[in-house]
C-alpha cells in the first residue's frame, strides 16, 4: 500500500534507507511541561506508534530522557515495533541532557558518562546496537571529547551511525573530524530559521537535516515580541496556503519544511492517532513555486 509517507521521498541516513516523513516519539509519554503532568493511555501511545509504521514511517526519534512518572518512549516504542521485523524501522536516540527520577534537569553529560547513557538506551529499546545516535550540543564550545567517546561506542559496534544536534557549522565540522556524521537535528521551522546556515551546510555535504519543532510555531513567553510578531505573520502566511490547498496550516509547515531540500527530514511527533494521520498526509502537499515565494 502506497501512503503519503512513500510521497514524502527518501534519504540514506547512514546505512539505511528512510522516507522523509518520519515521527517523534517526545509526546508519546504525557503531557504538562516536558511531559511531567498527566500521562497518556500506554496502550494508545503504542498504538500511535504501531499506526506510524503501518503508514510506511520507517524511521523515529526518541531519547530516554523522554519520559515522565509514569511513562518511558523508549518503552513505549520499544513495545510498539515488537510486532514488525526488527530491522524494519530505523530508531534514532540522543546523549548529552540527563534527567534525575523526579524528572528534573541534572544538567549536561561528561564524556564518560555517554557510556552509561547508551547502554540505558539500548537497554530500554531492548536492543543490541543503536541505528542512530545524537550528540545533543549542551552549550558546549567544543564537541570534541564528548564526541571522541561516542565515537568510541561506534567501534566498539554499540552504534552504527553518529549524528549531532543543535550546534553550528562549524561544530559540524569539528565533529566530522573525528567521526563520519550522518545527520544533524536542530530546531528549524517556517517561523524559526536560525540554522539556515547549517541546513545548506548538510546539503553540501550530502548530510540529512533533521529539524525538530518543525510546526510547533511561536512558544508564548519564549521569544521576544519582535520574534513572536514575525511568527504571528508567518502563521497568517501559513493559514493562506493552507486555506488554498483545503489543508490545515500545520500540515503546510510540515510540507514547507520538507520542501528545503531532498536532505531536509521531518519528524513530527503526538500522542494522537488523528493528528499522526494528519502528519502524514502532509508528505502528500506539493507546494507551488507561488506557495514558497508567500511563506518567504
Amino acid at each position: 500500500m502506497t501512503t503519503a509517507t512513500h510521497s514524502s521521498g527518501t534519504w540514506q541516513l547512514g546505512d539505511r534507507t528512510v522516507y522523509r516523513l518520519g515521527f517523534g516519539a517526545m509526546r508519546l509519554t504525557g503531557t504538562g511541561a516536558f511531559h511531567n503532568g498527566t500521562p497518556r493511555d500506554r496502550a494508545s501511545s503504542i498504538a500511535v506508534v504501531r499506526r506510524a509504521v503501518e503508514l510506511g514511517v520507517n524511521h523515529i526519534d526518541t531519547a530516554a530522557f523522554y519520559f515522565s512518572a509514569l511513562r518511558s518512549a523508549n518503552e513505549i516504542v520499544n513495545s510498539a515495533l515488537a510486532a514488525f521485523p526488527a530491522d524494519e524501522v530505523l530508531v534514532a536516540t540522543k546523549v548529552g541532557p540527563r534527567r534525575d527520577r523526579a524528572g528534573g534537569w541534572e544538567g549536561a553529560a561528561r564524556p564518560e558518562d555517554l557510556r552509561g547513557d547508551v547502554e540505558q538506551n539500548l537497554r530500554e529499546l531492548g536492543r543490541d546496537h543503536l541505528d542512530l545516535v545524537y550528540l545533543r550540543n549542551m552549550r558546549w564550545d567544543s564537541l570534541a571529547d564528548h564526541f571522541s567517546a561516542l565515537a568510541e561506542l561506534r567501534e566498539e559496534g554499540l552504534i552504527r551511525n553518529l549524528g549531532v544536534s543543535s550546534v553550528s557549522a562549524a561544530q559540524l565540522h569539528e565533529a566530522r573530524a573525528i567521526a563520519p556524521v550522518v545527520a544533524v537535528q536542530n530546531k528549524f521551522g517556517l517561523d524559526d530559521t536560525d540554522s539556515v546556515e547549517v541546513m545548506r551546510a548538510c546539503g553540501e555535504l550530502g548530510i540529512a537535516f533533521v529539524p525538530f519543532f518543525a510546526i510547533a510555531g511561536a512558544r508564548p513567553g519564549a521569544e521576544a515580541a519582535a520574534t513572536a510578531t514575525a511568527a504571528e505573520a508567518d502563521e497568517d502566511r501559513a493559514a493562506k496556503v493552507a486555506e488554498a490547498h483545503g489543508v490545515s496550516p500545520q500540515q503546510i509547515r510540515l510540507a514547507w519544511t520538507l520542501a528545503q531540500g531532498p536532505h531536509v527530514l521531518a519528524i513530527p511527533g503526538t500522542g494522537d492517532i488523528a493528528h499522526l494521520e494528519a502528519n502524514i498526509a502532509a508528505g502528500a502537499i506539493r507546494l507551488t513555486h507561488e506557495d514558497l515565494a508567500l511563506l518567504g
